[in-house]
Parts: structure tokens; sequence; C-alpha cells
């Protein structure tokens, strides 16, 4: 056992302990499957996509979320990943995406794709260009027009933030813009980490969008220099009420975990190390 993996385990013992009798059987409970974005095994990914699914399906992740280079893939490929996943118990809610797939071009190759693997969400993470009210404004008619044309398909469109959806333009957050414009269906996938960091309140922006919050990026990020390199459950994330929002209200159906700092050779052993974190804290 790494050194890394020890102080994870102490000090989720420690915050385990502290959780009222209620809260830690409440988590014990949840069926809520926790997966992995492969973006967090990415070197990994590129050299063996076969191996490094199964790998983390061994490690135990329920779910998977690939990113943009999916979209090389050709139909072949794409069948032969989702038996992988059938063959693996494994499950592909959804596709982490460009802003170049939201348009009429785009789209098409996406669905396809994504239905090939069983994926039911395609998710926006960048909205391209985007500093003025009327930019957030368009990136937020770009998402319901996706979200016409997927909903007769039984998919969904979603927007994934990071930290630039948290600092005011002209007095408004563009995540409020995209929140507030776009159709109750589209999907708000909420980055934790990027929250936290822009010092914006997690759990407010859950209890502010009920049933949106299909979804969670489960990074962390910790003040003092340490940045993202942080652990799942090692940062300022207080994730035992962001937790507990998403479950009682935010309507969450999965849970994604993140790690995308550190040297490419530990990758696996990190994100190894991350959900042993997390099956800590529930329990």
């Amino acid at each position: 056992m790494s050194h890394l993996t020890q102080v994870s385990r102490r000090s989720f013992l420690a915050l385990a302990g502290a959780l009222p009798l209620a809260t830690r059987a409440a988590f014990a409970a949840s069926k809520i499957p926790v997966g992995i974005e492969l973006y967090s095994v990415r070197d990994f990914l590129a050299k063996d996509l076969t191996g490094t699914v199964r790998a983390v399906a061994k490690l135990g992740y329920e779910v998977v979320e690939f990113y943009s280079p999916y979209l090389e893939w050709t139909p072949q490929i794409a069948s032969e990943v989702r038996k992988l996943l059938d063959d693996l118990g494994v499950k592909c809610p959804s596709t982490h995406n460009g802003s170049n797939v939201f348009t009429p071009g785009g789209l098409q190759k996406a669905i396809d794709l994504n239905r090939a693997i069983g994926s039911k969400a395609i998710v926006m993470a960048s909205p391209g260009p985007a500093k003025t009210l009327d930019d957030w404004k368009a990136v937020s008619d770009r998402l319901n027009a996706a979200a016409d044309t997927l909903r007769p398909l039984g998919m969904v469109a979603g927007y994934h933030n990071h930290g630039l959806e948290w600092r005011p333009v002209d007095g408004q957050r563009p995540m409020d813009v995209i929140a507030s414009r776009t159709s109750k269906d589209v999907v708000l996938q909420f980055d934790v980490g990027t929250c936290v960091e822009e010092g914006a309140d997690p759990i407010a922006w859950i209890k502010a969008n009920p049933g949106r919050i299909k979804s969670l990026h489960c990074k962390d990020w910790a003040a003092g220099g340490k940045g993202y390199a942080v652990l799942f459950g090692e940062g300022d994330a207080p994730w035992r009420t962001i937790i507990e929002a998403a479950e009682s209200v935010g309507g969450v159906e999965y849970y994604l975990i993140e790690q995308e700092a550190g040297p490419a050779g530990e990758q696996m052993k990190r994100a190894e190390q991350c959900l042993a974190n997390w099956k800590t804290l529930k329990g």
C-alpha cells in the first residue's frame, strides 16, 4: 500500500466516524453507481482502449465516460466497445464533447456513436469562444437546438461547467445564464472542483437546479498550491453535503470520479486510490 493510500484511508476513516449515524446509513444504502471520467487515465486509454476499460472495471468502477477522441471511432469500433462494456457489466451513460459537436454538421456522428455504445447524454464540455453575455446566450441556444434533436431519440443534451462559467460577465454568471435559458431536460453536469476553486457554493448550485444535476464530476481541489493534484476527498470540497444535496435534490443518477493531475504513469494508481477514498466515505 502506498503512502498516498495510507493517508487517504486514515483521513476518510476519521471522516466517516464523524458522520451522523443516519447519514452514514444513507450513504451505505445508496445504489447510485460510481464511475470514472476516462480523461483520468487518458495516457493508458490512448495506448490501449480495451485494456484500460477492463482495468477500471476491475478496480470497481461501474460507469465510464468517454471524452472527445471517441469521435474518431468507426461504427465497428463503437460496436466492439459496446460489447466490451456489456461483457464487463459497465455502463456508459454519457460522453464528454467539444463545442464542434453541437453544430448541424457535428451532432449526427455523435448521435450515432453514442447510441452504439449505449450513451443517452451528449454533454458539451467546452463552449468555444465565449466572452460576452450574448456569447453565452448563443451557447444556450445551441444546447436547446441539440436537445430538440435528441429528445425524440430518447437522448438528452448536457452542459459541463469549468471555472469560466462561475466568473460574472456584466453582473451575471454564465452558469446561471445557461441554466435559466435552457430547457429543463438539458442536464447540468456538475464539475465540483472548478466550482470550489472559483469560490462558488456547490450546495447552493445543486439546490437552485433541482432534478437537473444528473451526474457529477467528483474532482477535488485544494488551496495552498495543491490545486487539482489532490485525490478525491483530500481537497476542499465538502463532499458529505454535496452528496446529500445531489441525492436529495439534484436528481443524481451516477457519479464520475475525475483526477486530472499527476504523472502519466500513476494515472491508474491514482484512479484506484480515488475509488478507495470514495468507498470509505460511502461506508
